[in-house]
């Protein structure tokens, strides 16, 4: 079932979602609506919190991007209680990243190329994994969802007041977009 995305100014994208249990209530369907949510809105990664839930899952999905990254086809994977534990400072990058919460704009961000990722897969095995590439970008947008915090947080002051205009838009509900979403 393809779910409505939360879009900028609902609280829920601004608290720090919790761990869930392997017992947690229909975490297979909710993983499967999530992919297909993810999908339908042409998406990369979707957080539990851009569908309104509080909770530490995510999912990911690369699959479109293998005529460019031969690397990440078929890639389809969900991160249950997802943590960043260590972020390699030495390489970063300026990449332009949009949000399926913030519909219509995008901006560059600035990130590290490697991470250390601890996670649990959809059978609740633990892995502690050092990532990089545009995985480790994906992963570290999706982990910030689950910190409560959105892309924008990284662009600078000028750039923030910029786009003040187009976030006063989205928070009045007064856009159009391809996919279904919930506001306000």
């Amino acid at each position: 079932m393809i779910l409505p995305i939360y879009t900028y100014g609902q609280p829920v994208l601004r608290e720090v979602a919790q761990d869930i249990a392997p017992d947690y209530p229909n975490l297979e369907v909710l993983i499967e609506n999530m992919y297909e949510t993810m999908e339908n809105s042409d998406g990369v990664g979707l957080a539990a919190p851009q569908i309104g839930l509080p909770i530490r899952v995510l999912v990911v999905g690369l699959d479109a991007l293998a005529e460019d990254y031969p690397e990440y086809k078929d890639f389809k994977e969900v991160y249950i209680n997802a943590h960043i534990v260590e972020r390699d400072e030495t390489e970063t990058e300026l990449l332009e990243e949009g949000c399926l919460s913030i519909p219509g704009i995008s901006e560059s961000v600035r990130r590290p190329k490697r991470v250390r990722v601890r996670w649990m897969d959809k059978n609740f095995e633990e892995h502690d994994e050092w990532l990089d590439g545009f995985l480790a970008r994906v992963l570290q947008h999706e982990i910030d969802h689950l910190e409560g915090k959105l892309f924008t947080d990284h662009i600078s002051p000028l750039r923030k007041q910029l786009i003040k205009k187009k976030l006063s838009t989205l928070l009045s509900g007064r856009f159009s977009c391809r996919y279904k979403v919930k506001t306000k």
